[in-house]
């Protein structure tokens, strides 16, 4: 498995994490269960006329066996190019999974607060989710700061398990850029060059199972 931002990630195998979680819609299996998932694009201006862009490309998702060879598991491995583009200033673009346990992704309505941060627990191999019927989590697997107006993140085969779940479970990528003409990544702090201009691109949902 290859996870990359700028240069190459490389760390130990990531344990299975407690999540706080919400709730959403039931829904069945009707969702992409396998194979290329939709590319995507979108756009954001800012006040001052500041463009942000982001773009989804060679985005796949493939069934496999879950960790826990017990019927509660559900898995999938999933690979994606992530690109961002800024017309001017700086910026952070933040790439991450919502994953869910029979609810319906398609129509979420909740949150990305509350999420799990995975960049710090060192992210290799994947992602292993306890989950209960009904809840969601967004997970963060990769942060990159925007100097040079661009940036790309690329995913080969990353891995996504959920346990406990015992029946339908799906996630989708998310995509999220924050950007200004004078955006301190490292304060998350503002300057008054320009406007602030947040853009979000979500993925379609895949199966795991």
């Amino acid at each position: 498995m290859k996870f990359s931002g700028v240069g190459k990630r490389r760390a130990a195998a990531l344990a299975a994490v407690a999540l706080t979680a919400v709730t959403g819609a039931v829904v069945g299996a009707g969702q992409a269960d396998a194979g290329r998932l939709p590319g995507g694009h979108t756009k954001a201006v800012g006040v001052d006329g500041q463009v942000v862009e982001i773009s989804r490309s060679g985005e796949s998702s493939r069934i496999m066996p879950s960790l826990a060879a017990n019927g509660a598991g559900r898995a999938a491995a999933v690979s994606g190019t992530y690109k961002t583009t800024l017309s001017k200033g700086t910026g952070v673009m933040t790439v991450g999974y919502l994953v869910g346990c029979q609810v319906n992704l398609t129509g979420f309505k909740g949150t990305l607060s509350g999420s799990i941060d995975l960049t710090k627990a060192s992210v290799s191999a994947g992602l292993s989710v306890p989950l209960a019927p009904g809840q969601v989590v967004f997970a963060t697997t990769d942060k990159l700061t925007l100097k040079k107006g661009k940036g790309t993140v690329m995913v080969d085969s990353f891995s996504i398990d959920v346990q406990q779940c015992g029946g339908y479970a799906s996630a989708r990528s998310v995509v999220r850029v924050v950007a200004a003409d004078g955006y301190d990544a490292q304060e998350k702090s503002l300057s008054g060059n320009s406007g602030y201009v947040q853009a979000n691109l979500l993925g379609t949902p895949f199966s795991l199972g």
